[in-house]
């Protein structure tokens, strides 16, 4: 697994035919398009590709109308504008077709044109950007029509709402696709310095022998956001944090920060040791779980009056392993909070024997990941402060991305795992037996929930999250007691 660039191309993909399902969608909108777009400019897409979007026929665009779409899209979201040679040799490749239940026609016919086009045996790759209600209908069409021969798929989140319909949901998938062509993706794992959590760890012997419970003391996976629902009270009042954020985000950030060494950099042993990790936690508990709700949430437009539903969620996970016996994990992440961040944070345990004086900050013996865009990590240790006294004072060592290395033709999370999904590599995506993992050991919080707490809007969420990490803090906000203000 290597990070691509413009200037380091890697392995070329295969000619594909690419359907987007749900191409005039938000989603295709603001990522997908301008993805494939930035891909292209970077000579990282197929020598020969065609892009067919689809969607129902009711209201759809035609092929110049997805065109015109595309560009608006780019125009607006893209890191490259539309113009030029590359925005003229993208364009000619965009197509349209639409598909209803029971009427495939046109989008076949759409495939069948650009396959004809590019010649050879180009492959096929869908990418469900739909609603999940309409995951069975999509899958289903593909299958009677014959769509899916050989073709891969992705699908995007969230992968059932629980166990049973997580099951479920792989049953549908796998009676079209056996899951050696299914791509479940998660953004955040595309991002470049997610890789670098891996590259870190076992690149590198200053870390991989302090990386056990013998010198980490606990481990926080902190993701707030400062934006609200923003109007999606429909998708977010039956999902939560917990569905949308927990299970699907920081539980895989979990698995690469907690996996055993792999024996190769391989798709399948990748996912092999994540998945362990996933076998070792144990069930959640109720207990060690805090639900919050920003103050106004039901106040928003399809919010019920009474609702439960959580906007924020931290937890408290073990994993019983020999690696990690005895080290709690800290995951937390919610709407309306004081920052946006992506931040690891690893405490490390005390020397055995003080000789040094108690009051010193207790900011340091920490490394910190922050896994946002594009990324750094901070060594946090003491040092001696100058003067004729033997006092410390915190310092850090910082590691910056775009201090490092050119991130320009870097790419964004949805870039990164499509090319993967064109190459067939598994490494990034999750796995039918890992999913369905997660929700059985979530299913006694699901059962059980806590009441979800108030907390103030720009805050760090309800005051009990303090208690819930005692004796530690919390990492964020950085430089104070993880307290508010």
């Amino acid at each position: 697994m290597s990070v691509r660039s413009a200037g380091d191309h890697g392995p070329r993909p295969e000619d594909h035919v690419i359907v987007l399902f749900g191409a005039t969608g938000d989603l295709a909108r603001r990522k997908l398009l301008p993805g494939l777009y930035h891909l292209a400019r970077a000579g990282l897409m197929p020598a020969g590709y065609r892009v067919i979007g689809s969607a129902p026929a009711a209201g759809a665009p035609d092929a110049e109308g997805f065109r015109a779409h595309a560009r608006r899209a780019v125009a607006e979201f893209g890191r490259s504008k539309p113009e030029g040679p590359a925005w003229e040799e993208f364009e000619r490749a965009l197509s349209f077709g639409t598909a209803d239940p029971g009427d495939t026609g046109p989008l076949a016919a759409a495939v069948q044109e650009a396959e004809r086009a590019l010649g050879g045996s180009p492959r096929r790759l869908f990418h469900l950007a739909v609603p999940p209600a309409a995951f069975p209908a999509v899958v289903g069409e593909l299958g009677a029509s014959g769509l899916a021969d050989g073709g891969r798929l992705i699908v995007e989140k969230p992968f059932g709402t629980d166990l049973p319909t997580a099951r479920a949901l792989d049953e549908t998938i796998h009676a079209v696709f056996d899951e050696s062509r299914v791509f479940r993706i998660d953004h955040f794992l595309g991002k470049e310095s997610v890789d670098n959590i891996l590259a870190l760890r076992f690149a590198n012997g200053l870390f991989e022998p302090v990386w056990n419970r013998n010198h980490i003391s606990h481990v926080q996976i902190d993701v707030p956001e400062k934006l609200t629902i923003e109007g999606r009270a429909g998708f977010f009042e039956g999902t939560g944090t917990f569905r949308d954020m927990i299970v699907t985000h920081l539980f895989q950030i979990l698995g690469f920060v907690a996996m055993e060494p792999p024996a190769t950099l391989t798709a399948r042993a990748l996912r092999a040791e994540k998945d362990k990790v996933f076998q070792s936690m144990r069930p959640l508990d109720p207990a060690h779980v805090v639900r919050g709700q920003y103050e106004g949430y039901r106040a928003e437009p399809g919010v019920a009056p009474d609702s439960d539903t959580e906007t924020f969620a931290a937890l408290r996970v073990e994993i019983d392993n020999w690696r990690w016996a005895g080290v709690p994990f800290y995951l937390r992440s919610g709407k309306a909070l004081a920052e946006g961040r992506h931040v690891v944070t690893l405490g490390f345990r005390e020397p055995a024997l003080r000789m040094f004086p108690r009051d010193v900050p207790d900011t340091a013996n920490e490394l910190v990941i922050d896994f946002d865009d594009p990324g750094r990590i901070t060594a946090r240790f003491l040092a001696k402060e100058p003067g004729p006294e033997m006092r410390l004072g915190a310092a850090a060592m910082v590691f910056a991305y775009s201090d490092c290395f050119t991130t320009a033709h870097a790419l964004e999370g949805y870039e990164r795992l499509i090319l993967d999904a064109m190459l067939g590599d598994q490494s990034l995506f999750t796995s039918a037996d890992g999913v369905e993992r997660l929700w059985e050991a979530s299913a006694p919080l699901l059962e059980n929930p806590p009441p979800a707490e108030p907390y103030a809007r720009g805050s760090w969420g309800p005051d009990r999250v303090h208690r819930l990490i005692a004796p530690y803090r919390w990492c964020l906000p950085e430089g104070g007691d993880g307290r508010d203000g």
